[in-house]
């Protein structure tokens, strides 16, 4: 494994157990935390296996873009398109006054993060 890709993959645990901890937190969840890590760990896992498998990308949170890229080299991920739609706007949408996620949304990202992640260690032959 390249050493770019192993960072990627490092950046995107990170946000994976903070999605996680903000979610469960008994005192204070935060659940607009808990939908932007969720997103953050789907786009970092995404660009890890870009990387690897030398796909180059820009600057970008668009994971369904993302996703179609790694669909050069992982077809079957193209059925991760529903949960790769859902994330895509919590790289913003509640990061700002305006909108605020519930506990339902941040559930939901939670779900939906853990399938792009499984998907995407099985592939790098990671533990789940």
């Amino acid at each position: 494994m390249k050493q770019l890709t192993q960072e990627w993959i490092d950046k995107a645990e990170g946000d994976w157990h903070d999605a996680l901890s903000r979610y469960r937190a008994r005192k204070h969840p935060n659940y607009d935390s808990a939908c932007f890590h969720a997103q953050q760990c789907v786009e970092k896992y995404l660009k890890a296996r870009l990387e690897e498998a030398g796909i180059a990308f820009t600057k970008t949170h668009d994971l369904p873009l993302l996703l179609t890229l790694a669909g050069q080299v992982e077809a079957q991920w193209a059925a991760l398109q529903p949960q790769a739609n859902a994330l895509n706007s919590y790289a913003v949408d509640f990061r700002y006054p305006g909108k605020s996620a519930t506990k339902a949304n941040a559930k939901q990202a939670i779900a939906d993060c853990r399938e792009v992640r499984r998907a995407v260690r099985t592939a790098f032959g990671l533990p789940i």
